[in-house]
């Protein structure tokens, strides 16, 4: 992560919505545009759907059907996971997932990941923080849905485990406004904790993406799509294909603007300056 190029993550998440086909399609997506990773997320559906929602009506495109049923309907389980870390292999693209419990957190650990992470909505869930940290496997850890406390309780986790991580700026609003970004963290961040810090959007557009990057960041990641007006919770904050190509194309061409800072005095400038000079 020390490197100038940006980590680029096409978070599939759930908008899968429980296809393999449609995961299958938006990794292939991911990987011809040029995406380093693609990230999913993993549930227990029994432990993480709260009591309060188990029984709620859902009209889903399964039809009319309680909330618990509908979690079931969108997971991946062994055998899905065992055909996308098999595409993934083929393809040489990484892939990774965000454990929602432990006993998902353990599930993943069996595919030897390169990395981990922890989703916003888990940052203050410090049993899950500490199996994840134990693990000692890299970690882009997201920071929305919470204080500032919270995330250096998050920090002091991880660094007494030993664990190495990329802190990520991000605002959990599906999709994000403007005025609600506030990519300044990114800056604050980097100076409070004195980490490497990245960005995960949920907003429309590429250009908060590029302006994370100018701000610093280290790691972008996207939630990805193939259509958002596809049934879902994610789509409508997600890129589709042309938003997808917009990022990594701006973002590879930020890489090579941005130069590594070292003053150079080029031969074309050179030769300028031979047309020029007068004295």
């Amino acid at each position: 992560m020390k490197s100038n190029k940006i980590f680029l993550i096409g978070e599939i998440g759930i908008n899968h919505n429980g296809s393999l086909k449609i995961a299958k399609e938006l990794i292939l997506s991911a990987k011809k545009i040029g995406f380093d990773a693609v990230k999913f997320q993993k549930r227990t559906p029994k432990i993480t759907t709260p009591k309060n929602k188990i029984n709620n009506q859902r009209e889903t495109p399964w039809g009319t059907i309680t909330y618990l049923e509908y979690k079931k309907k969108i997971e991946f389980g062994k055998k899905e996971f065992d055909e996308i870390d098999k595409f993934c292999k083929k393809l040489n693209i990484i892939w990774f997932a965000s454990p929602w419990d432990i006993p998902s957190n353990n599930f993943l650990n069996k595919y030897k990941l390169k990395y981990n992470k922890i989703a916003s909505a888990m940052l203050t869930n410090l049993p899950l923080l500490n199996a994840v940290a134990k693990q000692k496997r890299f970690t882009f850890i997201s920071t929305g849905m919470s204080k500032l406390s919270d995330v250096q309780t998050a920090i002091q986790i991880f660094k007494k485990h030993k664990c190495k991580f990329n802190l990520m700026h991000c605002v959990s609003a599906y999709p994000c406004s403007d005025e609600n970004l506030n990519l300044k963290m990114i800056q604050v961040y980097k100076k409070k904790f004195k980490v490497d810090v990245g960005y995960s959007g949920h907003e429309k557009t590429v250009s908060p993406s590029l302006m994370a990057a100018c701000l610093g960041a280290t790691s972008i990641e996207r939630h990805i799509t193939l259509d958002r007006t596809m049934w879902g919770t994610d789509h409508a904050a997600s890129l589709e294909i042309n938003g997808m190509k917009n990022l990594v194309n701006s973002i590879r061409r930020f890489e090579k603007i941005i130069g590594d800072g070292k003053k150079k005095f080029l031969q074309s400038e050179k030769d300028k300056l031979k047309e020029s000079k007068y004295w």
